[in-house]
C-alpha cells in the first residue's frame, strides 16, 4: 500500500512562503500522478496542485496559480509545495494523495487512492 507522509506547514504572516514536503514510498509503479489538497474549516476539500509521473506534467487550480509551484525529486519520492506570497484563505490542512494513472496529464478532479495525514498551514492577516 503507499505511503504518504506530509511536513513542512506552519503559521505564516501574508505574503510569506511556506514549503510542503510529502515522502511517497511503497509505489511500486511507473504511471501515477501525485496531487496536493486542502480543506478548511467548514469548507470542501479542494484540489491544489498536482504533478504526473511522466515528464512531471503538472496542473494547478486557479486561485494559486502563479504563486504555487509543485515539484519533485528524479525519483517523485519526493513531492513538494512551494507556496509564496500566502493569503489568509490558503489557511487548510494541506493533504498528499496519490492516484494510478494520469501519469502523462493529472486532474485534481480525479479520484485519488492514497491519502497522507495532512499538515496545518495557518496564514495570518
Amino acid at each position: 500500500e503507499v505511503q504518504l507522509v506530509e511536513s513542512g506547514g506552519g503559521l505564516v504572516q501574508a505574503g510569506g512562503s511556506l514549503r510542503l514536503s510529502c515522502v511517497a514510498s511503497r509505489i511500486g509503479y511507473e504511471d501515477y500522478a501525485i496531487g496536493w489538497f486542502r480543506q478548511a474549516p467548514g469548507k470542501e476539500r479542494e484540489g491544489v496542485a498536482c504533478i504526473g509521473s511522466s515528464e512531471g506534467t503538472t496542473n494547478y487550480v486557479d486561485s494559486v496559480k502563479g504563486r504555487f509551484t509543485i515539484s519533485s525529486d528524479d525519483t517523485m519520492s519526493r513531492i513538494y509545495l512551494q507556496m509564496n506570497n500566502l493569503k489568509p484563505e490558503d489557511t487548510a490542512v494541506y493533504y498528499c494523495a496519490f492516484r494510478y494513472g494520469s501519469s502523462w496529464f493529472c486532474n485534481l478532479g480525479d479520484r485519488y487512492n492514497y491519502w497522507g495525514q495532512g499538515t496545518q498551514v495557518t496564514v495570518s492577516s
